[in-house]
């Protein structure tokens, strides 16, 4: 999970608040005391913590409680709506109506400005729009091969000439190929600081290029020292927004988050991974749903809408619910979410789910099970596929023979079978705990103690 520290301090914090007899003094002292521990051991900036927990504490304690809600709903309420104004408040759009919008990238060294030319090229693919690549940085000589070898991945071509030193030439021979395309995506060359130099070739580019949207593109686990150098290319006028990488492998994305925020630069995207699929639209309400464990379902409707059509969701739906799905609507199912991204990121975006506290060993071996799956059911008859209960032990011992998966993991799959069909149950009313249960049953590990 993105920021999965910072999220599960967050979230005991407001279970302490859920569980508390009423609402004082002392609780909402101790509340804020946990937001800032949380904050800054996730490289926040102190002042901005601070701001913060006043900003919470003031309208807890002088705030009169709306009809039809309860204080302690009141008090989780003024926790969300801070920390998404924390956050940046309101989403910051990419505009793409306009025929061939550019996009310009800027960053420097390590902050992963090619690979997120390559996610965000896929980004507008699956929306439908012509894509293109521009490779201008002169300087790394392998930046042209590796943006190749992206667009090749999704089909995109890539523009640019390696034996050139002058990024606006290469532009300029180049530029009547672009305009037939819908978005534009260029990259520039970064260097190791920041300096006049670069300060001096970006503004030299932007003015020949004259992108709608110049990113700047920062690793998350440089921290608070996001700050200064969002501040140094805001105040040289050369972005319009900002991109935060590698915001799943650190625990120091609050303090890159937050500092964007504080110095007035949008975060437009976040990298949330290494495939070219995870790339997300930063949109603060959402994220801090997903970091408080209220879900996220309007990005994983949009990631369900990515990977399967309309038709086929309806098909699957309805047999789910009746709980009539065979083995084949099973394996189709778990492709689906397989390609909405990991288990773990899908579950941290269902309502409710977020609660759950599911280990995340569980989620990791489910998602690994899918091939070795596959590969069993093509051993399979079309009655077992349509009828796993008729799959008894001398079936799973002929099956294991013709696949050479294990018994062990055909059996595997016939338990996740009956387990999904008593889901449908517990989707229809059950309890948040009897659905923690039942998942940690479906992931096969017994031994594994909830957190």
């Amino acid at each position: 999970m993105v920021l999965d520290k910072l999220g599960e301090s967050l979230k005991n914090t407001l279970q302490k608040v859920a569980k508390s007899v009423f609402v004082d003094d002392r609780l909402i002292n101790e509340l804020v005391k946990d937001i800032q521990r949380a904050l800054l051991q996730s490289d926040v900036n102190v002042q901005l913590v601070f701001k913060l927990s006043k900003d919470i504490k003031e309208r807890a304690l002088k705030e009169e409680v709306p009809s039809g809600i309860t204080q302690k709903e009141h008090l989780i309420k003024i926790v969300y709506d801070e920390l998404v104004k924390f956050l940046g408040e309101k989403e910051s759009e990419i505009k793409t109506d306009k025929k061939n919008t550019k996009i310009m990238l800027l960053g420097l060294f390590g902050s992963g400005k090619t690979t997120t030319a390559g996610k965000l090229a896929r980004y507008f693919q699956k929306r439908g729009l012509k894509l293109a690549l521009v490779q201008l940085d002169v300087y790394r000589p392998a930046a042209f091969e590796q943006l190749k070898q992206l667009g090749e991945q999704i089909n995109v071509p890539v523009f640019g000439d390696k034996k050139e030193k002058n990024p606006l030439k290469i532009y300029n021979s180049v530029k009547k190929e672009l305009s037939k395309f819908d978005v534009v995506i260029i990259d520039t060359a970064g260097r190791d600081a920041l300096s006049n130099a670069l300060i001096k070739e970006l503004k030299e580019l932007g003015k020949k290029i004259q992108p709608e949207e110049s990113l700047l593109v920062m690793s998350a686990d440089i921290g608070q020292a996001a700050q200064k150098q969002a501040e140094a290319f805001h105040e040289a006028k050369t972005i319009t927004g900002v991109i935060v990488t590698k915001l799943e492998g650190t625990a120091k994305g609050g303090g890159a988050l937050t500092s964007c925020a504080a110095t007035g630069a949008k975060v437009k995207f976040i990298g949330i991974g290494e495939k070219t699929e995870d790339l997300e639209r930063f949109v603060p309400e959402r994220f801090v749903g997903r970091l408080l464990g209220m879900g996220d379902l309007d990005t994983l409707l949009e990631k369900a809408n990515e990977a399967i059509s309309e038709e086929e969701a309806q098909d699957m739906g309805k047999k789910f619910l009746k709980g009539d799905f065979n083995l084949l609507d099973l394996y189709e199912q778990m492709q689906t979410m397989k390609k909405m991204g990991s288990l773990s990121k899908i579950v941290e975006m269902v309502p409710g789910f977020g609660q759950l506290k599911l280990p995340k060993e569980m989620l990791d071996v489910q998602e690994g099970k899918l091939q070795k799956w596959k590969i069993a059911m093509a051993s399979m008859s079309k009655k077992e596929l349509e009828n796993p209960e008729i799959i008894d032990s001398e079936r799973i011992d002929r099956i294991s023979k013709g696949s050479g998966i294990p018994a062990s993991e055909i059996r595997e799959l016939i338990k996740q079978h009956k387990q999904s069909k008593k889901m449908v149950k517990m989707f229809k009313g059950g309890s948040p705990k009897q659905m923690e249960k039942m998942m940690k049953k479906m992931g096969g590990m017994k031994g594994l103690k909830m957190k």
